[in-house]
């Protein structure tokens, strides 16, 4: 999620002409993780003096007030040098309120985070005599472990407790006012650290190729080897003396003795917030985090209720329950659809291919094996489950937030890796700007409603899979492994853009190249009768396209060799791992998808299905339920997510009203009286 990292150097240390410039590098490295606020603090060895602003990493390190800090911190003869740094991804507490961003100061400590603390909100009712300064689950770290050392005296086993206390992913760095230490601590290995070969001087980071990429662009090889670059492990703390960047690792269970090198100031250090304007720019309005701001007007409900009464009488498939108005459906005699007549059932290699296959692929060291793109969703969620829990695997995690991945999302995320103590890396997009491109491409569709351009919604996280081959070569990897759904396929997007169904496709973003070369006229063709498109967005737009189609997919499926159950699915990541669920549907399908609920009203109210037809008719295909049962579940699942499409449309900053009121008067494929 959010960038951690930062540097000790000790005053005799090698490294010290070189503070600035790596201080630099760590912040514009760290920033994929999150540009949506950044901050640091500088100890000086008589002082803590910090910063936080709501502008991204790349204009803090720009800016007038970074530069004169540093030559005012490094113009001075001092025992030692330290800075930590953050590069945000804003999660609880919007960013434009500057109490929200990073670090934390409370409590005599100068706290940086990376991740979400998912029972953030029981933490706070239980221990409801603690004063509450902002809207960050951040906030608690501080909270608990200055509440946890008063009562034991022992940092050691403060840190401990907390873990204990908490529940989700959480990777910290700390300096404190009362010691001249730095305090690492995770409970999912997303930290790395690196000592200087002349053991005077401490760098770390929250990917280890941060680590590498800065010693080779700033050329430290022969005063930091790579070689050395160190993980610490889940569970575990690292403990540094600031005077001489010694260090200490230790268990989270190993509570026996305090932090040897637990090194107490004979003065506190002070407390000065750098409080100069990093930049003029006009400061972003957040609203992402909110849901049900509005009232659904009776009109809506009462055009749903009508629409569904309409929908309710169309032809559909006897055998599955796709209807009349599907792309290129037809029917036989007995009124069973071509796409039923030319379903192949699945085939699994087996659950002991599997194993075998990623026995070629095992770590025979500590290091990580496998890279595992991660959702959030139930599929990608139960895939890291498998790999992890019942192979013994040991993989990165990796999620690409384009800004529309949910904040229910990035939290079964946190407890997911936090719980299986897995490493996460999140590649943060420059999230304002995507949703400024979804804005354009939702407001030029809007003038000219067509179902084929609805991808154009979701160009923007097709980038995806070319970082997932970028993360694999940057850690040495050799497999990703998906949990990608064969019941998924949808095949109506495509045929919207006038494509025929490939019906030996093996996956969702197989095309054959003539039907890419349609697909291309398809959207050329779109976009000369609809100038509005050509816009800002349209170099994202065509990486997307790329990135999707043309960039190779190097991933092994888990549900080739496995058959994906639903209710196995669902019951092992409730049950385990509390994964949370969306109260606005029953399903669980999507729910971590900002974009699925808006999309899908629109295929619903104007073609009469949605995705959800198309899934519950792939298990009907595949005997795993009734056709009764699939026109039960659809008769809910498409009803509309008013509070998910209300968060859709603030987000990208859109009219909720006039954007459904729009939808509601675009043509039918079917009758409405």
């Amino acid at each position: 999620m959010c960038g951690i990292f930062g540097l000790s150097i000790a005053k005799n240390s090698e490294l010290k002409k070189h503070f600035s410039d790596i201080a630099k590098e760590l912040f514009l490295l760290s920033e994929s993780r999150g540009k949506e606020a950044s901050g640091f603090v500088l100890n000086n060895g008589s002082a803590l003096r910090f910063l936080k602003t709501p502008f991204p990493a790349s204009d803090l390190i720009n800016s007038k007030v970074f530069a004169n800090e540093l030559s005012s911190f490094l113009g001075n003869s001092l025992t030692h040098f330290t800075l930590t740094g953050h590069s945000r991804l804003v999660t609880n507490g919007y960013e434009q309120n500057n109490d929200n961003n990073q670090p934390v100061i409370k409590n005599k400590m100068a706290t940086v985070h990376n991740g979400i603390i998912t029972n953030s909100s029981e933490l706070w009712s239980k221990y409801n005599d603690e004063e509450k300064l902002t809207d960050l689950d951040s906030e608690l770290i501080p909270t608990l472990l200055h509440r946890f050392y008063k009562k034991s005296g022992n940092l050691k086993k403060s840190v401990a407790e907390f873990y204990k206390e908490i529940y989700g992913m959480t990777s910290v760095a700390i300096q404190f006012v009362e010691f001249s230490n730095l305090l690492l601590a995770t409970n999912n290995g997303s930290l790395y650290f690196v000592r200087g070969n002349d053991n005077q001087s401490f760098l770390f980071a929250s990917e280890k190729y941060i680590l590498k990429t800065l010693i080779e662009n700033l050329s430290l090889e022969q005063k930091v080897a790579i070689s050395n670059i160190s993980h610490l492990e889940a569970n575990h703390t690292c403990f540094v003396n600031l005077e001489n960047t010694s260090s200490e690792i230790s268990d989270l269970q190993n509570t026996d003795s305090d932090f040897s090198y637990l090194n107490r100031n004979d003065r506190n250090f002070e407390l000065i917030e750098i409080k100069e304007k990093v930049s003029n720019k006009p400061v972003h309005v957040n609203t992402s985090m909110e849901y049900k701001t509005q009232t659904v007007p009776k009109k809506f409900e009462q055009e749903i209720e009508k629409r569904t009464f309409q929908i309710s009488t169309l032809v559909r498939c006897t055998k599955c329950i796709l209807p009349e108005t599907f792309p290129y459906i037809e029917f036989d005699k007995a009124g069973v659809c071509n796409y039923c007549n030319h379903y192949q059932q699945l085939k699994f290699k087996g659950a002991d291919k599997f194993k075998d296959l990623l026995e070629t692929f095992r770590s025979k060291n500590d290091n990580p094996d496998c890279l595992m793109p991660f959702s959030g969703g139930r599929d990608s969620s139960y895939a890291l489950h498998y790999v992890k829990k019942e192979l013994g695997m040991k993989p990165i995690a990796f999620s690409y937030d384009w800004g529309m991945l949910t904040d229910l999302a990035r939290r079964n995320q946190a407890r997911m890796c936090g719980k299986l103590g897995i490493e996460h890396i999140l590649v943060s997009a420059d999230i304002r700007k995507k949703r400024e491109n979804i804005h354009k491409n939702v407001s030029a569709w809007l003038k000219r409603p067509s179902l084929g351009t609805i991808p154009l919604f979701m160009a923007g996280d097709k980038q995806y899979f070319y970082f997932a081959n970028l993360l694999m070569e940057q850690n040495n990897l050799n497999v990703s492994i998906m949990g990608e759904n064969m019941l998924e396929t949808t095949r109506f997007k495509s045929g919207f853009c006038g494509i025929k169904p490939n019906f030996n496709s093996e996956h969702t973003y197989t095309l054959s190249t003539s039907d890419k070369l349609k697909m291309i006229f398809y959207y050329g063709k779109e976009y000369l009768l609809n100038p509005s498109y050509i816009n800002g967005s349209l170099l994202d737009t065509l990486d997307a396209f790329k990135s999707y189609y043309m960039i190779k997919h190097q991933n092994v499926n888990l549900f080739d060799y496995i058959p994906w159950e639903e209710e196995k699915v669902e019951k092992i990541l409730i049950e385990e791992y509390d994964w949370e669920t969306d109260p606005g549907t029953k399903t669980t399908w999507r729910i971590g998808d900002g974009t699925a609920a808006f999309y899908n009203y629109i295929y619903y109210v104007v073609a009469g299905f949605s995705e959800n037809d198309t899934f519950r008719s792939n298990q009907i295909r595949e005997g795993l339920i009734s056709r009764d049962f699939a026109l039960q579940r659809t008769s809910t699942e498409n009803f509309p997510r008013w509070d998910s499409i209300q968060w859709y449309c603030n987000t990208i900053n859109i009219d909720f009203e006039k954007t459904v009121s729009v939808i509601n008067k675009i043509k039918t494929l079917y009758p409405v009286l």
